[in-house]
Order: C-alpha cells, then sequence, then structure tokens
C-alpha cells in the first residue's frame, strides 16, 4: 500500500479544515504551494447565496500548514461576486 503524496494530503486538509472551521461552504482551492515554512493554500468559500448566483459573495482565505498538515493560521484575504473578472498570473 503506497502512502499519499504529501501534496494530496495537503489539498485535503485545506478543503475539509475550511469547511470545519469556517463552517461555510467550499466553492474551491485556488492553489496549494510549499513555502520553506510551511505549506500556503488559498481556498474559496461561499459566504453569501444570492439569486441570481452570479452575485453570489465568495470569500478568498490563505491558510498555512505544517508538514504534518496541522493548521498554523488563516486570515481573509478578499471578498468578491462570483462574476467578477480577475487577473490571474499563471505559474509556469
Amino acid at each position: 500500500m503506497t502512502d499519499k503524496p504529501k501534496i494530496q494530503i495537503i489539498y485535503e486538509k485545506a478543503g475539509h479544515t475550511a469547511g470545519m472551521l469556517l463552517k461555510k461552504n467550499l466553492d474551491s482551492i485556488i492553489s496549494l504551494n510549499k513555502g520553506p515554512e510551511c505549506w500556503l493554500a488559498e481556498v474559496e468559500v461561499l459566504e453569501r447565496k444570492s439569486v441570481p448566483d452570479t452575485q453570489d459573495i465568495l470569500g478568498r482565505y490563505e491558510m498555512k500548514f505544517n508538514e504534518e498538515g496541522e493548521l498554523l493560521g488563516y486570515k481573509r484575504i478578499m471578498l468578491r461576486r462570483r462574476s467578477d473578472m480577475e487577473m490571474i498570473e499563471e505559474e509556469v
């Protein structure tokens, strides 16, 4: 039996922690990166449901995890409407 890759463990932990800790529905995991001291995950959660859904309010949170997947801290870094366009630079 092979162990899951560390990135997959942190990915699953970020999704589970966002829903449990914030008490909000996870919309997506935007990014997951290994830093020199911790793992950084950016997640979006549904802050407020609206009709039409293009007017939903999404909150983006940065979450920090140690190597064992333990949450070190989190903060909300952005609020946006689902329909808002955003410019994202993708890493190559």
